[in-house]
């Protein structure tokens, strides 16, 4: 299975704002490179590219020492959803004022499966 990683456009890369490079999320993580590969081609977290370079991953995906709880399975749901990688980092970076904030922020503070509900129900 080859690593898939999707091209970002200015305005997505923009609602992001803060990215770290792969191998970034390998030392926070305390993890080695090929593993951090390994949560990219399981779809744990999102990478693009952005110059060119290596895969960079929104810095909001990951907390102290993991990748945020909840964030996986909502991704899963998107993916379900037919959400591609880009259309998924728009939906988890638009601020959505019922939750308040942005998806990726209300998963932050622990309310994951108010977030995931949501996701589910963009596939009908």
């Amino acid at each position: 299975m080859t690593l898939s990683v999707a091209q970002i456009d200015q305005q997505t890369d923009e609602l992001v704002g803060e990215w770290i490079p792969l191998s970034e999320v390998a030392k926070r993580l305390g993890l080695p490179t090929g593993r951090a590969k390994q949560l990219l081609k399981d779809r744990k977290i999102i990478g693009v590219r952005r110059d060119g370079g290596e895969p960079q991953v929104p810095a909001a995906f990951l907390g102290a020492d993991d990748v945020l709880k909840g964030l996986p399975g909502t991704l899963t749901v998107l993916g379900d959803a037919g959400y591609d990688d880009v259309e998924a980092l728009r939906w988890l970076f638009t601020p959505d004022e019922s939750l308040p904030g942005a998806p990726v922020q209300a998963i932050a503070a622990g309310r994951h499966t108010e977030v995931k509900r949501r996701a589910q129900a963009l596939a009908f």
